[in-house]
């Protein structure tokens, strides 16, 4: 399997906001989200942008993967957005609304053109109908494109459908943007979930995500991490039924056993690699907390 990096937590900070950027250094989060858009007043951006450029080039973020939320293509912030985010060299630039591979290729382009570091990835927001038809021609586009987020809150406005619990109105899209993350064997991150004084709803979404097939969840609030890590992590029980997965298996096969069961149910070669990718996420998860 391809390398596991951790982003079962992705927190948004508002760029322009000291005490946020102080704050982000102590969250256990998985990954930084630097926002210079929808967290920040047209007479700030500027201001925005140069103090996530600092952030992320301060070293002082340990282990967490640092991003920088640009201004929309559509906007008159993104071309300088981008243009400092490159010079900056996170570790990915979170681009709100692409809708085709036409948009990826623009943002590639000039992360290219204003010298990017190639470890530098492009993070592509699908927020618009449009962008759910384009799915799997965004995922493949590029490979510095290597995760695509949800933007459930403006896929909503969009679509005119109601944002409510279980989020039937939405799962279809965000079942079919699954699809074309794993198609492209690219990352997947789920939307925001907006009320943060209901921690029960917010675990009941983060399960459904992870249920799903998305890989982690795109935050709102310090007290949204931990349970996202949670959700999207795998649980001691997974870790230890995992464990037992592996080794039935491998002894089945010494002994030349056609049929393999654990706890009564047989055993084939899927859950054998979902037993493995289990550990290796666990292994990963551990390694980034330790490092």
């Amino acid at each position: 399997m391809t390398e596991y990096r951790p982003r079962r937590s992705a927190l948004y900070m508002p760029g322009a906001n000291d005490k946020a950027l102080e704050k982000a250094k102590t969250l256990p989060t998985d990954a930084i989200i630097f926002d210079t858009e929808d967290s920040v007043s047209p007479d700030m951006k500027a201001v925005a942008r140069d103090k996530v450029a600092a952030a992320v080039a301060s070293g002082e973020y340990g282990s967490r993967e640092l991003t920088i939320r640009v201004n929309s293509i559509q906007t008159e912030w993104f071309e300088a957005d981008v243009r400092s985010a490159a010079a900056a060299g996170p570790a990915g630039v979170v681009v709100p609304k692409i809708d085709s591979a036409a948009d990826v290729a623009r943002v590639e382009s000039l992360l290219e053109s204003a010298g990017a570091p190639d470890s530098t990835m492009i993070w592509a927001m699908l927020e618009t109908p449009t962008a759910i038809e384009n799915a799997v021609q965004i995922a493949t586009a590029s490979e510095r494109l290597t995760v695509l987020i949800m933007g459930t809150n403006d896929l909503a406005k969009e679509l005119r459908a109601a944002l409510v619990p279980g989020r039937h109105p939405l799962l279809w899209g965000l079942a079919r943007c699954v699809n074309a993350a794993r198609f492209a064997d690219k990352v997947i991150l789920d939307g925001v979930y907006n009320d943060v004084r209901n921690p029960e709803g917010f675990g009941l979404e983060a399960l459904q995500g992870a249920e799903m097939g998305f890989d982690g969840k795109t935050l709102v609030h310090p007290t949204q991490v931990e349970p996202a890590n949670d959700a999207f992590g795998p649980s001691e029980d997974e870790i230890e039924y995992s464990r037992r997965v592996i080794e039935a298996f491998d002894e089945g096969l010494a002994a030349g056993k056609g049929v393999v069961t654990v706890d009564g149910k047989m055993i084939e070669n899927l859950h054998v690699d979902n037993a493995r990718r289990a550990l290796a996420i666990d292994a990963a998860i551990r390694s980034l907390a330790d490092s």
